[in-house]
C-alpha cells in the first residue's frame, strides 16, 4: 500500500513539474487581424518558451504541430514576465490551435481564430470599457464574452483602478474567463484610459502596435476600419493629423468606419466634464469622412444616440444635432465593472440612457450594423447553446430594451454603394467539387473559373476522430483567367466515412467548400 501511495505522489509531482507555468494569457493585434495574431502570457516559471501551432488540434503532441515560433518581445511589467509571440502570414478566417512549451514542460492547448479577409463575411464585435473596481461584475462580463464568441473585443480603457501589479494580475486572472472551456481565446483591441497612468501600460501588457496608443486596423478585408484613439494625450496636433490622414486614405475604400477611445465627448452623467477638444479635433473629422459608429467609455453610464452631426447651428445642443442621413452614432459609456453613476445628463439627441453593467454587441455586414446593449450581470444563467455560433442569440440573455428599441440599425450610406477594391465582379469560382471511389482510393476533383495568378488551394480531410480537418495537399492555381481549370487529387488512404473540404486562398480571402 505504501508503495502505491509513493508511486501516486511521484506521478502528481511529475505532472506538476512537466506542466509549463504560463498564466494570464491574452491575444491581440499589431497588424491585419485576418493574417496575424499576437499571443501573450505571463511566464511564471521556466524559460526558452516556444509556441507550437497548427490549423488543427494535436492535443499537445509537439511533433505533430506544423509551425513553431519563439518569443518576439518580452518585458517585466506589472509584476509579470510578459512574453509575446507575433504570428504573421496566417490564413484568414481560420482556427489555429497552439501550445506553449518551455524548459519546465507544456501548457494546455488553446486556440484562436483569424478574422475573415472578405467583406462578404459577417463580423461580430463586443465593445465596452471600465472594469476597474468590482470583480464580480467584471468576471460576469468576461464570462459573457466566452459565451457570445465574438471575433474581437474593443476595450476602451480603465482596466484597473490603480495601474499597479496586484490589480493587473487580478485583471489578467479574470480575463481568463473570456476563454471558452475548449480553450478558444478572443483577441482584445485596447485603448488607454485615465486609470492607465501612462501609455506604457497598454504597450507592455497588450503589445499594441504604437507607443502613442493610437492606431487603426482593417476588419474583414475592406468591410470596416477600426480607429483606436488616445484620450489621455493631446487630441489635436499629431493625433488629429494622423486621424485625418487615415480617414482620407480609408474612407472611400471600406463599407464601415468605427472608432473607440476613453473619454466620452458629451458624457451622460453630470459628474463628468464635456470634452470640447475631442469635439473640435475628432467629432468633426468623424462627420466629414463618414465614421459610422463611435464607442466611448469613462462615464460609467449607459447611452446610445441618434446619428449626430457636429454643429452649433440653431436647434443643436452641446455642439450636435440629429442627422439621420449622414450622422455618426455614439454609444457607451463604460460599465464593465467600474462604479455605476447616475445617467442624469441626457441630451435632445440621446436615443436612450441607463445605469447598469453592460457592453455593446455588434453585428456588421455590408448591408448594415446592428448594435445591442447586453446586460452582463446574469452571465452564469445565459445558455451555452450558441458557443460555436457567434451570431446566435443565447437563451436567458438580457438585451436592454428601452422605449426606442432593443437594436440600433445603422444602414449603409449612399456614398459607399460602389467601393473600390471589391473583387466580387470577377471572383474566382468553384464550379464543381466532388469525390469518387476507385480501387480502394478516392479521387477528388474540382473545376474553377476566373482564376488569377494569386490563387492556390488546400485540400483537407476530416481526421479519424471527426473533430478537425488536416491538410493533405496544397495545390497551386493554374492562373488561367480565360478558361475553366481542372484539378485532380488521389487520396490513397480512402475510407467510406471520409469527409473533405477545399480551401480556396486568393486576394479575395479564404473560402471553404465542403464535400461530405
Amino acid at each position: 500500500m505504501l508503495a502505491r501511495i509513493s508511486i501516486f505522489m511521484l506521478t502528481i509531482l511529475w505532472a506538476n513539474v512537466s506542466m509549463a507555468k504560463v498564466e494570464r494569457l491574452r491575444t491581440s493585434f499589431r497588424s491585419d487581424p485576418a493574417t496575424s495574431m499576437v499571443v501573450g502570457w505571463d511566464q511564471v516559471l521556466g524559460n526558452s518558451a516556444i509556441l507550437y501551432y497548427d490549423t488543427y488540434s494535436h492535443k499537445g503532441d509537439l511533433a505533430a504541430y506544423t509551425f513553431q515560433q519563439g518569443v518576439d518581445a518580452e518585458n517585466n511589467y506589472a509584476g509579470m514576465q510578459n512574453k509575446f509571440v507575433r504570428l504573421q502570414n496566417l490564413l484568414p478566417n481560420t482556427i489555429y490551435y497552439f501550445v506553449i512549451a518551455d524548459s519546465d514542460g507544456l501548457s494546455r492547448e488553446y486556440s484562436f481564430e483569424t478574422l475573415p479577409n472578405d467583406s462578404k463575411e459577417r463580423i461580430s464585435i463586443i465593445a465596452g470599457g471600465d472594469s476597474r473596481n468590482y470583480r464580480d461584475a467584471r468576471k460576469a462580463a468576461n464570462l459573457m464574452v466566452a459565451k457570445l464568441h465574438p471575433h474581437l473585443v474593443m476595450f476602451g480603457g480603465d482596466m484597473t483602478g490603480g495601474d499597479n501589479a496586484k490589480q493587473w494580475i487580478r485583471w489578467m486572472n479574470d480575463w481568463q474567463l473570456t476563454i471558452s472551456p475548449s480553450g478558444r481565446m478572443t483577441p482584445i483591441v485596447t485603448a488607454r484610459g485615465n486609470h492607465e497612468y501612462s501609455n506604457r501600460s497598454i504597450v507592455e501588457l497588450f503589445d499594441v502596435p504604437t507607443q502613442s496608443n493610437y492606431y487603426s486596423l482593417p476588419i474583414g478585408g475592406n468591410l470596416a476600419r477600426l480607429y483606436t484613439l488616445n484620450s489621455l494625450i493631446a487630441s489635436g496636433g499629431d493625433q488629429s493629423a494622423w486621424l485625418e490622414n487615415e480617414l482620407i486614405k480609408n474612407h472611400k475604400n471600406v463599407y464601415w468606419q468605427l472608432a473607440q477611445y476613453h473619454f466620452a465627448t458629451r458624457p451622460h452623467t453630470a459628474r463628468k466634464a464635456e470634452r470640447n477638444d475631442q469635439w473640435q479635433n475628432w467629432s468633426k473629422l468623424f462627420f466629414n469622412y463618414g465614421v459610422d459608429l463611435v464607442v466611448e467609455s469613462d462615464a460609467h453610464v449607459v447611452k446610445t444616440t441618434y446619428p449626430l452631426r457636429p454643429t452649433k447651428e440653431r436647434g443643436s445642443s452641446q455642439g450636435f444635432i440629429r442627422d439621420d442621413k449622414r450622422g455618426t452614432v455614439y454609444v457607451g459609456e463604460g460599465c464593465w465593472g467600474a462604479p455605476l453613476r447616475d445617467n442624469d445628463d441626457d441630451k435632445p439627441w440621446t436615443r436612450a440612457s441607463g445605469s447598469f453593467n453592460q457592453f455593446k454587441w455588434m453585428f456588421i455586414d455590408r448591408e448594415g450594423i446592428e448594435v445591442r446593449t447586453i446586460m452582463t450581470d446574469n452571465a452564469e444563467q445565459v445558455g451555452d447553446e450558441c458557443i460555436s455560433d457567434r451570431f446566435c442569440i443565447p437563451s436567458h440573455i438580457d438585451i436592454w430594451n428601452p422605449s426606442t428599441g432593443d437594436v440600433i440599425y445603422i444602414e449603409q450610406r449612399d456614398d459607399v454603394s460602389s467601393i473600390e477594391g471589391s473583387a466580387s465582379d470577377q471572383k474566382v469560382e468553384i464550379l464543381d467539387f466532388n469525390a469518387t471511389s476507385k480501387n480502394a482510393k478516392k479521387e477528388i476533383q474540382w473545376i474553377t473559373k476566373n482564376e488569377n495568378n494569386s490563387v492556390n488551394f488546400e485540400l483537407q480531410k476530416l481526421n479519424t476522430f471527426g473533430s478537425s480537418y488536416k491538410t493533405i495537399a496544397t495545390v497551386n492555381g493554374q492562373g488561367n483567367t480565360q478558361e475553366k481549370n481542372y484539378y485532380r487529387f488521389i487520396d490513397k488512404d480512402d475510407s467510406e466515412s471520409s469527409s473533405y473540404r477545399l480551401k480556396k486562398i486568393s486576394s479575395e480571402g479564404v473560402t471553404l467548400f465542403y464535400l461530405k
